[in-house]
């Protein structure tokens, strides 16, 4: 029987090459043989969160905290994933047109403030929680997202005139 080395250096051999696929079906065999192997879920989630898998990557992740009890690598590597979870469900949420505007609006900036308490340097979360709030008329809150996003992207020049916007929203709705 193969060690877990074996195959994590046979998985990163294909991933050098880019295939993330065989890479995966690399780690699933090694987790087969070896289920009790923490760094083989770990290695295994990042590789699906990678390849944009992220129903196994959370799964994989969850497992690999809990069999290592806790390793703070495994936690945050978890709480990104579960991030993105949150904000990928709030986004969702934002982009329904309809009925039931505020509710969805609200659901989603619940979900987007637990997305970056999660992970608090996803830019991407406090920009979606910038626009709930500004959607929500909340525009204290909403600048201060912005401000947020723009401390971790402060080059980035789509956030300074999202901030614009919403301080000109404020200021014509006041």
């Amino acid at each position: 029987m193969m060690k877990p080395e074996d195959y994590m250096q046979q998985a990163y051999r294909c991933i050098l090459q880019n295939d993330f696929e065989q890479a995966i079906r690399w780690f699933e065999s090694a987790i087969l043989a070896h289920p009790e192997h923490a760094e083989l879920h770990y290695r295994c989630s990042i590789t699906h969160a990678r390849s944009q898998h992220l129903g196994p990557a959370l799964e994989h992740a969850r497992k690999a905290v809990d069999l290592s009890g806790g390793t703070e690598e495994y936690v945050l590597h978890l709480q990104t994933l579960e991030a993105k979870q949150l904000s990928t469900q709030a986004k969702v949420l934002l982009e329904q047109a309809g009925s039931g505007m505020q509710e969805r609006y609200a659901h989603a900036a619940a979900l987007l403030k637990q997305a970056v308490k999660l992970d608090p340097l996803y830019v991407e979360a406090h920009v979606m929680l910038a626009l709930a709030y500004s959607d929500l008329n909340e525009f204290d809150r909403a600048i201060k997202a912005v401000r947020d996003a723009l401390s971790l992207d402060p080059q980035n020049g789509q956030l300074h005139q999202l901030y614009q916007q919403i301080k000109q929203r404020k200021n014509s709705i006041q």
